[in-house]
């Protein structure tokens, strides 16, 4: 299972964050075929968000076959084989690092220091 988090500040709206995390999950494969995802409720409750929003996503997704929900069972990940284009991994991870970057200039730490710490956490 994934954290879902969602950023106010990504000018993103939130049932696109919901459903790129998914997609995400799934292309990392931290989410399995199979796999039973929160209900809406649930979901709604955990993320502060309107019932309507997590219920967009998930609709979304079942219309591209990714999502399958079974009455009275639950939302489940499809057998859709998902892959992140190149291009879209990359958008992704420049905009995580620009927040990143952001957030650690404004305490005041230099490219060195931040530059050091990957380093050092990508050894572990």
């Amino acid at each position: 299972m994934i954290k879902f988090v969602l950023d106010p500040k990504a000018g993103i709206p939130y049932y696109r964050q919901i459903i790129d995390q998914i997609k995400f999950g799934i292309a990392s494969g931290n989410l399995k075929a199979g796999e039973r995802l929160p209900t809406v409720r649930a979901l709604a409750v955990e993320l502060a968000v309107n019932l309507n929003t997590v219920s967009k996503a998930y609709n979304e997704l079942e219309i591209q076959k990714i999502l399958e929900t079974q009455q009275g069972s639950g939302t489940f990940i499809g057998k859709a084989n998902i892959s992140i284009p190149a291009k879209e991994k990359s958008r992704k991870l420049r905009s995580i690092c620009n927040e990143f970057i952001t957030i650690a200039f404004s305490y005041g730490f230099s490219a060195e220091e931040i530059i050091s710490e990957i380093q050092k956490n990508d050894k572990k």
